[in-house]
C-alpha cells in the first residue's frame, strides 16, 4: 500500500484511485501546505464576459429605486403631456396605446436580461459552495492530520513512560 493510499484511506476511507478531483486537489494542497481559499468574487468576475457584465448592470439598474422613480416620472410626464398639454395634437392620446407598446417591449427585453443575471448568480452561488466545500474538506484533512500527529506523539510518550517504568521496576527488584 503506497503512502498516498494510506493517507487517502485514513482521511477519506477510500483508496487513492477512488478519490474525486476535489479530494485529490485538497490532498495535494494540504501536502504542499498551501492555502486553498480564494476570493471567489474576484475569480467569478474575472470569468465573466462583456455581455455577462452588461446584463448584470442592466439587472442591477432595473431593480433599483433610481430606475423605479425615474420610470414613474417618465410615466407621469408622458400621461400629462398626452392628456393636458397636448389636448388636440397628442401623439399618444388616452388609452395610451403607444405607451403600452413601449412598456410591453421594455418588459419583453428586461425579463430575459434579469433571468440571465439570476442564472449567473445561481452559478456564482454554486461556485462559492464548491469553494466552501474544498476549504471545509481541507480543514477536516488538516484536523485529522493534527489528531494523528498528536496521537502518534502521545503513543510514543506512553511507550517511553512504560519503558521508564519497566527500568525503574527492574532497578527496584535488584
Amino acid at each position: 500500500m503506497s503512502h498516498l493510499d494510506e493517507i487517502s484511506h485514513l482521511l477519506f476511507g477510500k483508496m487513492s484511485d477512488e478519490l474525486g478531483a476535489v479530494e485529490r486537489r485538497v490532498l495535494h494542497k494540504a501536502k504542499e501546505r498551501k492555502i486553498l481559499s480564494e476570493d471567489t468574487n474576484a475569480a467569478f468576475v474575472a470569468s465573466q464576459g462583456f455581455g455577462d457584465r452588461l446584463a448584470d448592470g442592466i439587472a442591477r439598474f432595473g431593480g433599483s429605486w433610481g430606475f423605479i422613480i425615474g420610470f414613474i416620472i417618465f410615466l407621469i410626464v408622458w400621461t400629462t403631456a398626452n392628456t393636458i398639454l397636448l389636448m388636440r395634437d397628442a401623439f399618444d392620446p388616452y388609452p395610451f396605446i403607444f405607451l403600452n407598446l413601449l412598456l410591453s417591449m421594455i418588459a419583453a427585453l428586461q425579463a430575459p436580461i434579469i433571468m440571465m443575471s439570476q442564472n449567473r448568480q445561481a452559478m456564482k452561488d454554486r461556485f462559492d459552495a464548491s469553494k466552501d466545500y474544498e476549504v471545509n474538506l481541507k480543514s477536516e484533512v488538516e484536523l485529522i492530520s493534527l489528531h494523528h500527529k498528536i496521537d502518534t506523539v502521545l503513543l510514543r510518550e506512553i511507550a517511553e513512560l512504560r519503558a521508564d517504568v519497566g527500568r525503574l521496576q527492574a532497578q527496584l527488584e535488584h
